[in-house]
């Protein structure tokens, strides 16, 4: 077990026994090292701020205030994501650079599939327009927000800009948003082209049983006239 591993797992030992206190000796032997090395451990994870106290006496030892801790989160792909949309909006404030960091702990803290399906979902999600805070848009349906993730053919009636009303099979590649504006991009079955439709003219989403054969979108695909795309932070 490396350094940061094993730090990881002293605080989650005592968040386990807490309020019970372990000792450094019964630490050590948890993670088969000395004595010393465990007390080193100690003292860096309360430098970083993690509330580990000692308790002194025959039956002392370390103890975490389990009031001041979470428990491990498991997050998904989608709520990582999610995270990294929601920093678009930071920029010139204070909190950018604490928001960065807490998005770089979530991934980290994530399992290496979750990690690369949500690094894969990022890269499908694309920017118009210069670096500036991405404003609020209509609530998405759960199909269309989901339509990513599902990987399976949409059936949509979609309304156009001018009013008309037209009916199609898509295959979600990836999304553009535009200040409040979010488009789905897809491969429309019915024009037989990458299409992007605006979410909130989709007037109504079924999901279907098909899983279509996997397509990319190229920068041709994204070439949009009303400003330069760019893509999501690396997770």
């Amino acid at each position: 077990m490396n350094r940061t591993d094993r730090l990881y797992a002293i605080v989650e030992e005592l968040r386990a026994g807490a309020p019970a206190p372990r000792t450094a000796r019964w630490l050590a032997a948890r993670f088969e090292v000395a004595v010393r090395t465990i007390e080193r451990d100690i003292s860096a994870l309360q430098q970083g701020g993690s509330p580990i106290w000692a308790q002194p006496g025959r039956t002392g030892g370390y103890y975490i205030d389990a009031s001041r801790t979470l428990p491990p989160v498991n997050f998904t792909p989608q709520e990582a994501v999610a995270m990294a949309v929601a920093l678009q909006s930071m920029p010139g404030t204070p909190f950018h650079q604490p928001a960065q960091s807490a998005l770089r702990k979530i991934v980290a803290a994530m399992n290496v599939t979750d990690a690369a399906a949500a690094r894969l979902l990022a890269e499908k999600v694309h920017l118009l327009g210069p670096d500036e805070a991405v404003a609020p848009a209509e609530a998405v349906p759960a199909l269309i927000a989901d339509a990513l993730s599902s990987r399976r053919v949409l059936r949509i009636d979609y309304r156009d800009r001018s009013g008309s009303a037209s009916s199609r099979d898509i295959e979600p590649l990836g999304y553009v948003v535009n200040g409040d504006a979010w488009f789905l991009v897809a491969w429309c079955r019915l024009r037989g082209g990458v299409r992007a439709f605006r979410t909130d003219r989709i007037v109504s989403t079924a999901i279907t049983a098909e899983v279509p054969e996997p397509r990319t979108l190229s920068r041709e695909d994204l070439d949009i006239p009303y400003g330069e795309v760019r893509g999501l932070p690396p997770l």
